[in-house]
């Protein structure tokens, strides 16, 4: 949706419109494009980066069974593009592959300074879960075991798209399927996100059926975590790129709040999850040349993927 669309919406809608006076307040008018608290993350020490996409800390506490250690930390980002930028435009990353299910790098590459040494983009074919809407935490786990056996001496980024909905294991058709961005003539955006469809009353789901769909999206993306950890050497790191708002109030104007708003930067929306689990030797790391920009991806897949991601901005 492009900005004169957002406004419109935000002027017909009073809590859009509430929404951007806190997203002012927290980016401070626009001076800052980042949470400027948050780790660097690839300044941090680690062989492989597990991101658990959309992944609370208090969530994690609760259902986490892997071992290790296990603190808070702040994302320097509410949102998926958000963090990308925060941590990767023009950062020196030619010792590390990044292997993802969600499209945002290939969505805003042209933007930013890409320079990792390697891309592999499972959500782009094989790897998509037509059914879902997704690409499936078994399938992400292959994909990165193939790309730690390619690549020995790389640093790995593993960026799952869970507990970010669709609920994988859940009998539900709100979540799952293409999102078309249409809208009526009331300017009433059809296909909506399940977060954005609770922050506008418009899904009858009380906060524990949502939270429970949602924790269940993380037990099971846990499940293959551990596989992908029996598999790989080193010092791995489990954390997320955000956090998710799920009915708290924002701020500094308190309306409840839900999913991960771009810049909006509440506890809940940044506070995550940094588990460090050592196996085996560490890994020694070599830098190699990084890696041309992939402007053959046609637009419109990335588009699709990431409307059936619920991102409609």
């Amino acid at each position: 949706m492009n900005t004169i669309g957002r406004l419109k919406r935000a002027v017909n809608s009073p809590r859009l419109f509430i929404r951007g006076l806190n997203r002012m307040y927290h980016r401070r008018a626009g001076l800052r494009s980042e949470n400027t608290y948050g780790i660097e993350v690839f300044d941090e020490d680690w062989d492989t980066l597990v991101i658990l996409d959309a992944c609370r800390y208090d969530m994690f506490e609760q259902i986490n069974q892997i071992e290790g250690s296990l603190t808070a930390k702040e994302s320097k980002a509410s949102a998926t593009s958000e963090w990308l930028q925060a941590n990767v435009d023009s950062q020196d990353l030619r010792d590390t592959v990044y292997v993802t299910a969600n499209p945002q790098l290939e969505r805003n590459r042209q933007y930013w300074d890409v320079n990792f040494h390697e891309v592999v983009n499972v959500w782009l074919d094989k790897g998509w879960d037509k059914e879902t809407g997704t690409v499936l935490a078994d399938t992400m786990t292959e994909e990165a075991i193939a790309a730690h056996e390619q690549f020995p001496q790389k640093r790995l980024v593993v960026h799952y798209m869970q507990p970010h909905y669709p609920f994988v294991q859940s009998n539900t058709e709100f979540d799952k399927g293409h999102l078309e961005s249409i809208e009526t003539n009331q300017d009433t955006a059809l296909g909506e996100n399940v977060w954005n469809q609770m922050f506008l009353g418009r899904i009858d789901l009380s906060r524990d059926e949502l939270w429970n769909m949602y924790a269940g999206n993380l037990k099971y993306v846990l499940d293959y975590v551990e596989d992908l950890l029996a598999e790989i050497s080193g010092k791995t790191v489990i954390t997320s790129d955000h956090g998710n708002y799920v009915g708290e109030r924002s701020s500094p104007i308190p309306i409840r709040e839900y999913g991960h708003p771009r810049g909006l930067y509440d506890s809940v929306a940044v506070r995550v999850p940094w588990l460090e689990y050592v196996q085996g030797e560490r890994r020694s790391r070599v830098a190699g040349k990084s890696e041309p920009k992939q402007s053959d991806i046609e637009s419109e897949i990335v588009k699709e993927r990431l409307q059936d991601l619920g991102y409609s901005e």
